[in-house]
This record gives structure tokens, sequence and C-alpha cells, in this order.
């Protein structure tokens, strides 16, 4: 990790539109886990640039439903940051793009990545890529109704013989995209597979002036620099490697900042991540939901913190924040049971293909 050298392109001021971004690694939105909480535990750790919330539906907005407005819950703090909405409906996705910004949004992603059956099914996500001047009208739609960027986040294309990614970034940017992240995979691959980084640049010859953010199989700093000498790409989007290692934005900046990943996260540092982002759940979803949100968690971040066995069954079966408090100061106490990994990647569920079901 020692011999990765950084492009110097990371040491440089990025604007998405009229919009600052302190860095150029941004956390990607992963359905389920990119919080809010956890959104501002990894802003405290320094290093991240803009981060997205989990795609939320625009008519689930429009309906004024409760979990489209937790999953896109922000604040002060949490800046700057975009709030990704999916559907196809132009005037529909108006209505919540402008919703989003009187949220506090910085910038509003349109999503046209997601390969899930649920999303794919009512038109919105990777659908829209099999549909060129539909795609193009939306995004020019919603690009008219707000005064903040609009960026879309998209893959290569529906399959392996659509590549429709660079033509459409072209399409974007004419109607005023500020940005485009692209996923180096198709539909049909879903997460399987390697990304493709040469289709990655080819989007990112395809247009003229805005960035294209690189996204997918970032998990290590030499990835990050693989993906910015391959591509090209003016940024990064790391969403699966963030939840192996959410200091994965510091020790980038480290590196941009100074050639190496500076010192690894201490035993403290990722028990205090782990309290951080379990009472940021308690404070904004309440101690009933926060508690059965945080067993799905905890695993990936037993891969971090190596607790001892009995100690991590407690936070399986996690049913209050004074239990987590209490287990919490015997983790502390007895400390890691085996040696803590420099870098970990615990198992965190995704979609294998186009199937129903996340």
């Amino acid at each position: 990790m020692q011999d990765v050298v950084a492009p110097s392109i990371v040491r440089e001021p990025l604007m998405l539109g009229n919009v600052s971004i302190p860095s150029r690694f941004f956390l990607a939105p992963l359905a389920g886990y990119t919080s809010m909480a956890f959104r501002l535990a990894v802003r405290e750790c320094g290093g991240l640039g803009l981060a997205t919330t989990d795609l939320v539906n625009a008519r689930s907005i429009i309906e004024r439903r409760r979990r489209s407005f937790e999953l896109a819950e922000t604040c002060p703090q949490d800046q700057p940051m975009s709030i990704q909405i999916y559907g196809h409906v132009i005037p529909e996705m108006q209505e919540a793009a402008r919703w989003a910004v009187d949220q506090g949004a910085s910038a509003v992603d349109i999503n046209m990545g997601c390969p899930v059956n649920k999303v794919v099914k009512t038109g919105g996500g990777s659908a829209l890529m099999c549909q060129a001047d539909s795609a193009t009208a939306l995004v020019e739609g919603v690009v008219n109704a707000v005064n903040v960027p609009v960026t879309v986040k998209m893959r290569l294309g529906w399959d392996a013989e659509t590549l429709s990614a660079p033509k459409l970034a072209r399409e974007f940017e004419k109607v005023g995209v500020a940005g485009v992240i692209i996923h180096g995979r198709t539909r049909e691959q879903g997460f399987r597979g390697s990304v493709d980084r040469s289709g990655i640049r080819a989007v990112v010859e395809a247009v003229e002036r805005i960035p294209i953010v690189g996204n997918g199989d970032i998990r290590t700093l030499a990835d990050a620099a693989t993906t910015f000498h391959e591509t090209g790409c003016a940024a990064i989007s790391i969403g699966r490697g963030a939840l192996s290692n959410p200091f994965l934005f510091r020790q980038l900046a480290h590196w941009a900042a100074h050639g190496t990943p500076g010192p690894e996260p201490t035993f403290e540092d990722r028990v205090d991540l782990m309290s951080r982002h379990f009472h940021g759940l308690v404070e904004g979803r309440g101690e009933r939901l926060a508690c059965l949100q945080f067993r799905k968690i905890i695993k990936w971040y037993s891969h971090s913190i190596r607790p001892q066995k009995a100690l991590y069954h407690r936070l399986i079966n996690l049913a209050s924040a004074e239990l987590f408090d209490e287990t919490v100061a015997a983790i502390r106490q007895a400390g890691p049971a085996s040696p803590l990994p420099g870098h970990f990647e615990p198992k965190v569920p995704v979609p294998t293909g186009p199937i129903d079901k996340w």
C-alpha cells in the first residue's frame, strides 16, 4: 500500500456544478446500509467528499410515505450530500427533486443503475438505459426543475451487447447534468464478475467537460489508484468498500496529501465508530428500529473489532440501547479476541444478478 502512487488529480479541487466538493472520494448509496447515521459516523473519520442517500422512489415521496422520509433524511452536518431518486414519470421526478432540495440536498442524483427487479419493473433504475430519448427527456425535466446540480448514476448498459452509457452521458451533458456516476458493470451482471474499467473510460472520453465518477470494486488504495489511472475519471464512488472499511476515506485523504494511507485505525477508533453509528440510528429511528437494523450490521463490524464470541452474540440479539452500551463497555475492557485486520471485508448481502429481491 505504501508504494501506490496517487494521481495528481486527487489533490485538485472539485466542483460539481456550482457546489464545491471537499474531496474526490464519494460514498455511494447501498440500500439498507448508508443511512444518515452511517454517513455521519464516516464523515467524522475524515476524507469524505460527497455522500448520497439510499435510492428513494419518487412516487413514495409524493405520497409522503414515512419510509421515503427516513431514507432521505439529512441534517446540516451531513453536507455536501445528494438525495438519489428513481422513477420514470417526469412530473413525479420533478416534484421529488424539488422536495429533495427543500430537505437540504446539495445535489439530486437520478438512479439509472439499480439492477434489481423491484426497481426495474417500474421503469426506473437500469430500465431507463434502454430508452435513450425517454431517459434524456426525464433528465432534462429534472435539471430544469431545480437549482442544484443534477447527476445521473448508471451502469455501462443493459447487457454486453447494449453498452449505452457513453451515448447517454453525451446526451445528458447536453441537457445540463453536472456529472455522471458510472458503475462498471451491466445490468445483466448485477454484482457478479469484475468491473470493466475500459467501459468507464469510454464514458469519460464521450463527454466534453462534466466530471465522470468511477464506481465499482474499489476496496483499497490500490483499487482507487487503478480506477483513476485506467479510466481517467474525475472522482471515485465507494459503496461496499466503505462498508468493509469505513476508514477508507480517511486513508484516501492521507494518501492524496502524503502518498501513504497513514496509521491503521486503532481498536478504540473502530469501537468508537460502531458506537457513533448505533447511537445515530437510535436518535433518528428510535430504539426499537435501531436495534433491529443494527443486528444485520453487527456482523461486518465484528470483522473490524474482533469481539469475544459471547459479546458478539449479545449484539446479534440486541434488544435495547442499554444492552448495547453495556456490551460495548465489556468489549472495550476485553479487547479484541484475535489480531485486528488491516483491511477487512464482511459478507454484505447484495444481488448476484437481475433477481427479484435485494
